[in-house]
């Protein structure tokens, strides 16, 4: 099951949205593109596939979102000295073209209300409350962000309704997905959400040209679309004498021994790749600060929003296990990048674009059993593969009222990781290696964060994460419940069980390395403890390393320490994993140079 979030908060295919948005251009547009986006908040994109128990309650989703671009609105408004309606098209004004006539449109619609709903006297839960994006579930308590309003909460809720119904508006439940003209789009993401293939891969090898929609941000650019055989990874077909077919960009004969450039700068070199089978910490989920920090606001950091949507608001090309080329983000992302492929392709520049981010949003053991037929490797046809397992949170995060009952038990998480190794033993070729890491211990989330303000509160000093948590906990749509949590109990239940699973990974490791005849498998703990834990020692403070928005995964520093971490300990325990040296880079690079880029 996933997540679903109202509005395009995960891959959508550009002129998809340029085709359909003039179609959109009534009441609630404004949002599938502001609501849609900064509903992530609430952990529609940043959970993912959450398991077939999940669920949200009191509006989920919807409630977020609404909550998030009242407080914007809000603040706008006094940022700018302005009313509301103006703070409102300031901010439509902000998104990038093809997205303003469908806002403002709404902005038009609701800015006669606007005046009458927001006031100093309420906050954005009262105003939520009475849209209805938020309500309250029999059998449940009121979610809030903020304190109650002194006027009281029922008196604010009961009089912005009387002011929707002057107006001819509905107080019912609201549910953006079945309003008419965007139910289509939410279907669109549906439809693609549970699809981790590349959406532009003409010949289908699993590998594109275009970059995002699980292209070439995720894997290696397809030097070839038209012919399957032509792909990141290969074994050169012919040694690449009058073309190039593992897109390394090394093709052609040398001069002066006649032989083939392959055969002469990266004959027996050991050539590998990298691929990692992970949830949102590989697939490197980040949601700009800059998108919840009143202050922050502008054309520039909404400039590149088509592009972050299509790729599911991850940033693979900047991962620790796959970052590639340079940042042309800089507005909405900062940080040195490092990664396991950057090393891998220092060391043996033949390995250029050999790298697959199979990384989803939400993963877990179970989910892995069907992400991982997306992994392209052909065990007779390409060259050896590193793969990294690594599922750091996702199995312990729906832990809740104390139990266990939603967690994975260390049986399933055996039986799922062994049917996943049993599935690579079948597709990686021989003298592959699968690196198992160990579940995190992320008490040191909730230690480090839990009374620091939070972006959406940064201008009035008045949000901070425990008030987060308890938020979106309340509304069961958090990234990770077991994590994210007030309360110590269930956080310390969480570590527990998060134990116990990394032990079987663990013990997989020692005790069925002779199941598998494609590949070595090792096992290695959580690499971001380690890694806070040095920063910590080098003067730092762990939050330095964690993303802002959802206080959960690593951020851009953070996820290049990792990348030191794994490569430094696959170093200690299995070199011949990395492959050696290649002697002639400094060669390679002489003739083709930046051999294609990416």
């Amino acid at each position: 099951m996933t997540t679903r979030c109202t509005g395009p908060s995960i891959s959508i295919h550009g002129s998809y949205i340029e085709q359909n948005i003039a179609k959109m251009g009534r009441e609630l547009t404004v949002c599938v593109v502001v609501l849609g986006v900064l509903c992530c908040l609430s952990g529609g994109a940043a959970s993912g596939a959450r398991g077939p128990g999940y669920r949200s309650i009191n509006g989920g989703s919807n409630c977020a979102a609404c909550t998030v671009v009242i407080s914007l609105v809000e603040q706008l408004s006094e940022i700018y000295n302005e009313t509301t309606v103006q703070a409102l098209d300031r901010l439509c004004s902000f998104l990038p073209t093809k997205f303003q006539n469908a806002c403002k449109a709404f902005a038009d619609f609701v800015g006669p209300v606007l005046p009458e709903f927001i006031s100093k006297e309420e906050n954005p839960d009262t105003i939520c409350h009475a849209l209805p994006f938020c309500h309250t579930d029999p059998g449940h308590q009121r979610c809030q962000a903020y304190p109650s309003p002194s006027t009281g909460f029922e008196f604010g809720v009961r009089k912005r309704r009387e002011v929707m119904k002057q107006h001819g508006l509905s107080v019912e439940k609201a549910d953006i997905c079945n309003l008419p003209g965007i139910k289509e789009i939410c279907d669109y993401i549906d439809n693609i959400f549970d699809k981790h293939d590349p959406g532009v891969d003409v010949d289908t090898d699993g590998f594109s040209t275009i970059e995002t929609l699980r292209g070439t941000s995720w894997r290696g650019r397809d030097c070839d679309d038209s012919n399957g055989d032509r792909h990141p990874g290969a074994r050169p077909v012919m040694n690449d004498v009058a073309f190039d077919s593992n897109c390394n960009g090394i093709y052609g004969s040398d001069p002066t021994s006649g032989k083939t450039y392959e055969e002469v700068l990266c004959g027996g070199t050991e050539q590998r790749g990298v691929a990692v089978l992970g949830d949102s910490i590989s697939a490197h989920f980040h949601l700009p600060e800059e998108w919840m920090d009143a202050r922050k606001l502008s054309f520039d950091v909404f400039k590149h929003l088509p592009f972050i949507l299509e790729n599911e608001i991850d940033w693979p090309q900047m991962s620790s296990a796959t970052g590639h080329g340079n940042n042309s983000w800089p507005e909405v992302i900062q940080g040195p990048i490092d990664s396991l492929y950057l090393r891998l392709a220092a060391r043996n520049r033949c390995n250029h674009r050999d790298y697959q981010n199979i990384a989803v949003n939400g993963a877990d053991s179970e989910g892995m059993l069907s992400i991982q037929k997306s992994l392209s490797r052909n065990p007779v046809k390409d060259q050896p593969l590193l793969t990294l397992y690594a599922l750091v949170g996702n199995d312990v995060c729906n832990g809740h009222e104390d139990t266990f009952a939603d967690m994975t038990t260390p049986a399933e998480m055996r039986n799922h990781t062994m049917t996943t190794l049993a599935y690579l033993d079948k597709v990686l070729p021989m003298h592959s290696h699968v690196l198992l890491i160990g579940l995190a211990d992320a008490r040191i989330l909730y230690n480090s964060l839990h009374d620091r303000i939070h972006p959406l509160g940064r201008y009035r000093n008045d949000f901070t994460y425990s008030m987060l948590y308890d938020f979106l906990n309340c509304l069961d749509v958090s990234p990770c419940r077991g994590w994210l949590q007030t309360n110590e109990t269930i956080r310390n239940m969480t570590a527990v069980r998060a134990a116990e699973l990394s032990n079987v990974l663990k013990d997989i490791a020692t005790t069925e390395k002779s199941a598998f005849s494609s590949f070595n498998v090792t096992y290695m703990d959580c690499p971001f403890e380690q890694v806070l834990n040095q920063w910590k020692k080098q003067g730092g403070e762990p939050w330095q390393l964690i993303e802002p928005v959802d206080g959960f995964h690593a951020n851009q520093q953070g996820q290049a320490l990792i990348a030191a971490a794994v490569w430094e300990a696959i170093e200690q325990t299995s070199p011949a994993a990395l492959g050696q040296l290649n002697p002639n880079n400094a060669n390679i690079q002489r003739i083709f140079g930046n051999q294609g880029g990416y």
